[in-house]
């Protein structure tokens, strides 16, 4: 019985672990998308002090309710629209601009920039009547130590702590 040549004999023995080297390419960008989106950091003064409403996303994190600002609205429409949209949240203050962070993923063949203006909102209410999407996992107040550190996204983190500084600072 003959071998086969020593390349083909190695190959051969390697064709079962192959799909674990070999990398999948995926698809290359084909478009830029920009996406201009609008979100609060929205407080109250609760039994535990300075209190942030979170929701909690489909992938479990924790982040601000935001959302994309819609052909002929402004920002702070958005942010105030989005709030009543995803926390049930209507009578609030929009106290003013906190900063904007830039996120950046890939939508199959899309690459998606996406702008986020975020603005210091108050509640009005007690913030009781929160009440949560079907899309989203949870809604809840937190003290603000608690949220900062709940927080997915570092950016949004870092304007918490400016909204903190305001709301000390101006007795808000």
């Amino acid at each position: 019985m003959t071998k086969p040549p020593k390349k083909q004999q190695s190959k051969n023995r390697f064709d079962h672990i192959r799909k674990y080297l070999t990398r999948s390419r995926s698809a290359s960008i084909q478009e830029i998308v920009r996406e201009p989106t609008s979100g609060g950091v929205i407080f109250r003064h609760g039994v535990n002090g300075l209190e942030i409403l979170l929701i909690q996303d489909a992938k479990d994190r924790w982040t601000i309710p935001k959302g994309h600002i819609e052909e002929g609205e402004t920002a702070v429409q958005t942010a105030r629209r989005e709030i009543g949209e995803e926390a049930g949240l209507h009578d609030v203050d929009m106290l003013g601009w906190l900063g904007k962070i830039h996120f950046r993923y890939r939508r199959i063949d899309k690459l998606v920039l996406m702008t986020t203006q975020i603005y210091l909102v108050r509640v009005r209410t007690s913030g009781d009547e929160i009440q949560k999407e079907d899309w989203m996992k949870g809604i809840k107040w937190f003290p603000f130590n608690e949220a900062l550190d709940l927080i997915e996204y570092e950016d949004i983190a870092k304007l918490m702590l400016k909204a903190k500084t305001r709301i000390r600072e101006e007795k808000l």
